[in-house]
């Protein structure tokens, strides 16, 4: 087996050292059930075949006229297969080559599945975000999600697929390191997470959070007042009702009071009257 990348070259060897005159290499490509032949050297001549159904192959064959072996340039999908080479000297020898071409892998996206909405695993209240990484237009190639160095979950595709997608559920603002990797036989693409930005809050639940917000302002303003109206109406409605109470139990009455007359030893020496009028306090 030879893994090739696309638009590269690859060259099948002989193991022969040198062609001698009664040698004769032939070169054969086999699709399915199709085998046909597309080069050979027979008695130093060299043929190749890249016309009518090899067209595939077209300005792609280059044979070594020393050795016999055989290069494919600018290799693309179409030339996946079994390539088979027949060496005939005074015995016989066959050699097989299974090729597979692999495309330019592209960089895997990463996007926020927006159809599963934010939850929280039973027992906690941590919330959580579905993430998907997708790749598209590939074969034979596999896509994983890390964590760190350590493989979360994966899934591999054999034949060509217009779309491979792999999720992965996080926590909001998580700090861990995520990666989402593609990979066939010969490289891999990688696609770092950035949380910060993919896991945060939809704009709805932003949205509901601010008019939460908003109404519990008006709320307050609304009854804040009331209430301190009410309490202050309280307050003046229990001190007027107190003084009430005073009132009824303390009543204060004037009457003119009259005192006799009587001389003392001031008198005598200032020879003046006095009267005296006092305040009558009655309590029931």
């Amino acid at each position: 087996m030879i893994s090739v990348m696309e638009g590269g070259s690859v060259t099948l060897n002989t193991a022969v050292t040198e062609i001698q005159t009664n040698h004769l290499i032939l070169w054969t490509f086999r699709l399915q059930n199709s085998e046909t032949s597309i080069a050979e050297i027979y008695k130093h001549i060299i043929s190749v075949y890249d016309i009518g159904e090899n067209e595939r192959f077209r300005d792609r064959l280059q044979i070594d006229n020393q050795t016999g072996s055989l290069t494919i340039t600018n290799i693309n999908n179409v030339h996946s297969g079994l390539y088979k080479l027949l060496i005939k000297n005074e015995r016989v020898k066959y050699k097989t080559f299974n090729i597979a071409v692999h495309g330019i892998l592209p960089v895997p996206v990463i996007i926020r599945d927006s159809s599963q909405n934010s939850s929280s695993s039973s027992g906690s209240s941590v919330s959580r975000c579905v993430l998907l990484c997708s790749v598209v237009n590939v074969s034979h190639v596999t896509l994983s999600w890390f964590k760190g160095n350590s493989l979360l979950s994966s899934i591999s595709v054999s034949d060509l697929s217009i779309s491979v997608s792999l999720p992965l559920e996080v926590e909001y603002q998580e700090k861990n390191t995520y990666s989402c990797v593609i990979n066939n036989p010969i490289r891999n693409q990688t696609k770092h997470l950035d949380n910060s930005e993919l896991c945060q809050p939809s704009s709805e639940s932003n949205q509901t959070s601010l008019l939460l917000v908003v109404l519990l302002l008006v709320l307050l303003l609304l009854v804040v007042p009331a209430v301190a109206v009410l309490i202050c109406r309280r307050r003046n409605y229990t001190q007027a009702k107190q003084e009430a109470q005073s009132n009824e139990e303390e009543e204060v009455y004037y009457t003119d009071a009259t005192f006799i007359k009587q001389r003392d030893q001031d008198t005598e020496t200032n020879a003046h009257d006095r009267t005296v009028y006092s305040e009558v306090v009655l309590r029931r």
